[in-house]
């Protein structure tokens, strides 16, 4: 939050700061109530808190893909179920999805409960986009691909709660694993390989007029396939929703904002 107010002011922007924990519905509730009385609508809802974790599957206990789950998952319908309300009473809007191309592409080992949490996450916005067009609302789906540059999400990577069965893998079979797997992300990422380009992403579609932004955008420097994959599954599910009479809720439908009374 001061990083963000010491932003605003340095850059002389608008820009003020409303915390929010995906984790407590009261608290996303809150932030929704105080941006809605300052602003009087929202435009755009984006999704993006998320948290990763790095070792073998095995040792991760199933508190830990639990608490995974609660943040990069339900935090997300906690924060929907917030701020949707008025989303369809203004019959427009946007909801913004920072997913993961480890849910379609190529995938390492070692990442299992963060790529299975980032599948579930773009299984319920595929789901949430269907359910939302018929309200005007649009839906956006940005698909990173793995950013080791420029984020903290290798350095501060979860780690499994039970370190027997972790050293098991370390001082057995997979011995050196963990570093295979970094160094094999590495010579797939680009040099020049920007994070700021998910910003980037993040602005255009914004700024893209209404009914008109894409369904998805990949940002993948490292081209692990799941651009090849979602542009296929994309392609058969909007072909069966108009086998079975649903064409209508591919695209947002414009619904006209009420017009005030007015009395001569």
């Amino acid at each position: 939050m001061e990083a963000l107010k010491t932003y605003a002011t340095h850059h002389k922007v608008a820009l003020h700061a409303v915390e929010l924990d995906v984790q407590s519905e009261t608290s996303a509730q809150a932030a929704v109530d105080q941006v809605i009385a300052a602003q009087g609508q929202l435009d755009v809802l984006i999704h993006n808190a998320g948290h990763m974790v790095f070792g073998p599957a095995e040792a991760f206990i199933p508190e830990q893909y639990a608490q995974l789950y609660d943040v990069n998952v339900i935090g997300t319908q906690r924060v929907n179920r917030a701020a949707l309300p008025q989303l369809r009473k203004q019959g427009q809007g946007l909801v913004l999805w920072v997913g993961s191309s480890s849910h379609r592409g190529g995938t390492p080992p070692y990442l299992a409960p963060y790529f299975a949490a980032k599948a579930a996450m773009d299984a319920l916005a595929v789901s949430y986009a269907g359910e939302l067009a018929r309200w005007g609302i649009e839906t956006s789906i940005i698909v990173p691909g793995a950013f080791t540059k420029g984020t903290n999400h290798f350095a501060h990577s979860g780690r499994p709660a039970d370190t027997k069965r972790e050293q098991a893998y370390a001082q057995g079979a997979y011995a050196g694993f963990e570093q295979e797997v970094l160094d094999g992300l590495a010579t797939c990422e680009p040099e020049d390989a920007d994070v700021s380009t998910v910003a980037q992403a993040i602005v255009d579609i914004v700024g893209s007029p209404y009914g008109h932004r894409p369904f998805r955008v990949h940002v993948d420097p490292s081209s692990d396939g799941c651009e090849v994959v979602n542009a296929v599954a994309d392609r058969i599910r909007a072909e069966f929703l108009r086998r079975i009479g649903l064409s209508d809720v591919l695209s947002p439908r414009l619904i006209p904002a009420p017009q005030e009374s007015s009395h001569g």
